[in-house]
């Protein structure tokens, strides 16, 4: 394994965060309060963010956002991240093409999200908020806020996916380890919990149901306030100090990418890699390709409808504008939880439409294929959402070697695997299947959509 580390010093960690949307072409179009179906503000959003975090979602003037002291201090326990040029990967798949990885993995939870569960808890800890709700997929956001959480001393009350809550056990104690409580969602301690599970009682969760319980506790609750791992602008924001660090660490190997890769659930990853080299497109002097890497067996980009749509299950948030398969949409029991989100955030729907990036959907089993190759090849077991990007990374390194064109690829490692192997187990028994999503159930999902508005 002769794959090469470019590492940055503490004083290159970003001062301030990018916010992409000033320069998008199309704005995405507002969010909307769902009874009066009229456009919210900031203050609509108070009662339930941080004042700060709605303010930042609703910044549709300013291109860079400082980031506090108290953050960028924090930040320093594991950033900057390195950039992998990776070698191994390169010489395993035979490829011409130059692949780079950035390795978020290496932060105290083991993925990128701690890159925004730490300021939206700075936010709600400067307010004076002492309990925060939350929901979570495959427990990487979960982990990362209730480390957080105790950092600034707040409580935390996470309300994980079912399928996932037995799927990920080890997920779930570092949670508790870190002081959290954690509730199988669906759950009968809430109203939208008790009415899916009186509808469908064998149901296994999803990020959405999960979403509404949380909700739903944070509005119900004193001095609580809610916080979302992915899918909304300001957490979009916070992930791009991943880019940023990446553009100097790409100057640093003398190269720069053709392809911008990140795997995608609700967009958090996708955009801390690409939107910092996505505004370069946008001021016209590069032509990088980005590519998200989906599920099949959720495949909001590659096949969902653009529609005004609730971010979670009970339709108790705003209408987000956004690519989506349907608010009740029930994805199968894939192992890459934090992908089986119905919905696309907002501004990377509009990014869609605007044809400023694609999106490729990846069987489970090529994931695995690609997570085991890249394991044998790097000595990094992927998380399971990760290697949607690293098989969509060799499915383009491949295609440019059949065309003769070797192209620069760069793919973000959003996290490790090393709570994941369970899957791997069951990967390795040939005990997984792959699950695609006919169009008749994706029309039958969104036929009632355009009602909503």
């Amino acid at each position: 394994m002769d794959s090469k580390k470019f590492l940055l010093q503490e004083k290159d960690i970003p001062t301030a965060w990018f916010n992409i949307i000033p320069q998008m072409p199309t704005k995405p179009r507002p969010m909307l309060n769902p009874a009066t179906k009229q456009p919210l503000s900031a203050e609509d959003l108070f009662p339930l963010f941080s004042e700060e975090a709605a303010r930042q979602e609703m910044n549709t003037t300013d291109s860079w956002i400082e980031i506090p002291e108290q953050v960028r201090d924090i930040y320093k326990i594991w950033r900057p991240t390195p950039l992998v040029r990776a070698a191994g990967l390169e010489k395993a798949i035979g490829t011409n093409c130059r692949i780079y990885f950035k390795n978020e993995s290496v932060s105290p939870v083991g993925s990128h999200k701690l890159n925004s569960a730490i300021p939206q808890a700075f936010y709600c800890k400067q307010q004076g908020v002492t309990n925060i709700t939350t929901e979570t997929g495959a427990g990487q956001w979960g982990a990362a806020l209730s480390l957080a959480s105790r950092m600034f001393g707040l409580d935390l009350a996470v309300y994980m996916v079912k399928v996932s809550y037995h799927q990920k056990p080890y997920r779930r104690s570092i949670m508790q380890t870190y002081g959290a409580e954690v509730v199988a969602s669906p759950s009968m301690s809430t109203k939208a919990g008790r009415k899916i599970i009186t509808d469908t009682p064998n149901h296994q969760g999803s990020l959405g149901t999960a979403i509404s319980e949380a909700v739903e506790l944070a509005m119900s609750t004193p001095n609580c306030k809610y916080a979302l791992g992915s899918v909304l602008n300001h957490v979009s924001l916070h992930q791009t100090v991943i880019g940023l660090e990446a553009e100097k660490q790409m100057e640093m190997a003398g190269d720069y990418p053709d392809i911008v890769i990140g795997c995608f659930g609700g967009g958090s990853n996708f955009s801390g890699i690409a939107f910092p080299f996505m505004r370069h497109n946008l001021e016209g002097n590069k032509n990088t390709t980005f590519i998200a890497a989906e599920p099949a067996s959720c495949p909001k980009l590659t096949r969902g409808v653009m529609q005004y749509d609730f971010g979670d299950e009970a339709g108790y948030t705003p209408l987000i504008p956004m690519l989506t398969l349907g608010h009740n949409f029930a994805p199968a029991n894939i192992h890459a939880g934090g992908l089986r989100y119905h919905g696309a955030g907002a501004v990377v729907s509009q990014l869609m439409c605007d044809n400023l990036m694609s999106a490729v959907d990846i069987p489970q089993l090529e994931s695995f294929d690609a997570a085991t190759l890249f394991a044998k090849a790097e000595g990094i077991i992927p998380a399971p959402e990760s290697a949607h990007a690293i098989a969509a990374a060799i499915r383009q390194a491949r295609k440019a070697d059949e065309e003769g064109s070797p192209k620069v690829i760069l793919f973000n490692l959003s996290g490790h695997g090393l709570i994941d192997m369970t899957a791997y187990d069951r990967y390795l028994a040939g005990d997984l299947a792959n699950y695609e999503v006919t169009d008749e159930d994706v029309a039958r999902n969104v036929a009632g959509l355009d009602k909503i508005i």
